[in-house]
């Protein structure tokens, strides 16, 4: 099974004594209203930023960032954490409800992970000027997108599973969703904090 397959197990009638059988669905198309159809899929999709035709996952970055710097304005770098915090554990659960409802272990348009790694980053490197922050900006992206050692490797931890045979193929499919930018976060803020060292 690929990733844009989704196998449902289905048992046979009792009388004809047949093991289940598999029947693959194809995977469902994210539109405006699948993105308002539940909660979990309007937080996972960004707001609507994943459903960007081109680079969802940029879509989401920049909407991090712009929305990281409107709550500067609002809340505390303490409460700012508290938010980062809880999104991350949040946002294991509604990619999880979204990746199933999506048929599909690893969507391109759940933004979610983007949006809480990048808000983690920011909130480290802050307060950082616009070079510093478009800088960060680079480097998650390039870690994102290249997937460079570890963060390959947590990428992956996802892939293979099928649903038909086991049970928490979608939780784990929302944490390597997650997994992989917060890994991608944490080289970002290894390779800035390397520069301001050596710089």
């Amino acid at each position: 099974m690929t990733d844009n397959e989704f196998s449902l197990a289905l048992e046979n009638p009792a009388e004809t004594g047949q093991k289940p059988i598999a029947m693959k669905l194809a995977p469902v198309q994210p539109t405006a209203r699948f993105l308002l159809a539940h909660p979990a899929h309007f937080m996972a999709l960004g707001f609507g930023a994943g459903l960007s035709p081109i680079a969802p996952g940029t879509a989401g970055t920049l909407w991090a960032w712009l929305s990281f710097l409107v709550l500067q304005r609002w809340f505390t770098p303490g409460e700012i954490g508290g938010l980062v915090a809880v999104s991350i554990p949040l946002g294991w659960w509604v990619c999880s409800i979204t990746a199933r409802n999506l048929r599909v272990l690893d969507p391109g348009c759940i933004v979610w992970d983007e949006i809480a790694a990048f808000w983690a980053v920011l909130w480290l490197v802050m307060p950082a000027g616009l070079l510093g922050q478009a800088v960060a900006f680079a480097l998650f992206r390039y870690f994102d997108t290249a997937k460079p050692g570890p963060v390959g490797w947590a990428d992956q931890l996802s892939h293979g599973l099928d649903p038909a045979t086991n049970r928490l193929a979608w939780t784990r499919a929302g944490l390597g969703i997650m997994l992989d930018d917060l890994v991608a976060a944490g080289c970002t803020l290894l390779a800035i904090a390397l520069w301001r060292f050596f710089a």
